[in-house]
């Protein structure tokens, strides 16, 4: 695996647009919209690629038979090379890599849409990632209620973008508060002026506008996260975008509520997360949930 230079991040563009599953996370680091990393097989004249976005989301794609790039893959899955210091989300196109990438992580690959506590064992769970496609006709049939009393929607300022906390957030998917403001588009709820919910574009391209959502802990639950989508969802019809959701499969909140929002699964997708350790000692591990090595 070669690292490609920001200079040539070009080579990646036309590659890129084959890939039919929801890819946008990547096109932010081909466009230089976000600091991500671009993984080749050769600098000159690359057809395999690895792009690693800030947030923690990688996409492989590509010629699956570069043997030399397939040994460094190897080593940077298992964490051999020591350069991953925190979880990653790893999707691969075509179908082709699930193949291969079984191969290539053998007995350290887990099957299981149960969530472990893996983060330090240097284990591979492959789960399932889920691709949406918008429907309006069942979004107009599904409008959300008025708002509580003490609660407003607004756009997302620059305040709230540098303030506001949790996993889905902003600043996770921006460089700075300006280039959100700039080039993105969020609406917050506010409960007695506080920002407690927000929907944002996490990323934009070609008419196409993905959501994040995050919602304080503290108002989980009361279906408070529809307004702020919807919110966002409308801005998308007023100005010609196709709002985009994925998640993983076992991710209900999220699940539902793209469903609440007349959003229909279309495609099932193989979603590797990768630990940060060590090769683990598997004896000590329940093997009903690892397969034989291929």
């Amino acid at each position: 695996m070669k690292l490609l230079p920001k200079s040539n991040y070009e080579k990646a563009v036309q590659p890129l647009k084959t890939v039919s599953i929801n890819h946008l996370f990547a096109r932010s680091v081909v466009e230089n919209r976000v600091n991500g990393e671009i993984w080749v097989n050769d600098i000159g004249n690359p057809d395999t690629f690895y792009i690693k976005h800030p947030y923690g989301m990688s996409l492989l794609f590509g010629n699956s038979g570069n043997d030399a790039f397939n040994n460094g893959l190897a080593d940077y899955i298992l964490h051999r090379s020591n350069t991953r210091n925190g979880i990653e989300w790893l999707q691969a196109f075509p179908e082709s890599w699930d193949k291969k990438l079984s191969a290539l992580i053998g007995r350290n690959l887990i099957i299981s849409e149960e969530d472990f506590d893996l983060e330090h064992t240097g284990l591979v769970i492959r789960q399932t990632r889920v691709n949406f496609i918008f429907n309006i006709t069942k979004y107009a049939a599904c409008r959300t209620k008025p708002l509580p009393e003490n609660y407003q929607i607004v756009r997302t300022d620059t305040a709230i973008f540098e303030s506001f906390e949790g996993t889905v957030i902003p600043s996770h998917f921006w460089n700075n508060a300006e280039d959100f403001y700039t080039h993105g588009i969020g609406f917050s709820l506010l409960h007695h002026g506080k920002a407690v919910s927000t929907a944002f574009s996490s990323f934009i391209y070609d008419r196409e506008l993905e959501l994040g959502i995050e919602t304080f802990k503290a108002y989980q639950g009361k279906g408070l996260a529809k307004y702020v989508c919807a919110a966002l969802i409308d801005h998308c019809l007023t100005n010609r975008y196709e709002p985009i959701w994925a998640c993983r499969l076992t991710n209900t909140g999220s699940y539902k509520l793209a469903q609440q929002l007349g959003f229909e699964p279309t495609k099932q997708i193989p979603y590797y997360r990768l630990s940060y350790s060590g090769l683990p000692d598997l004896s000590k591990l329940d093997t009903n949930h690892v397969p034989a090595e291929a």
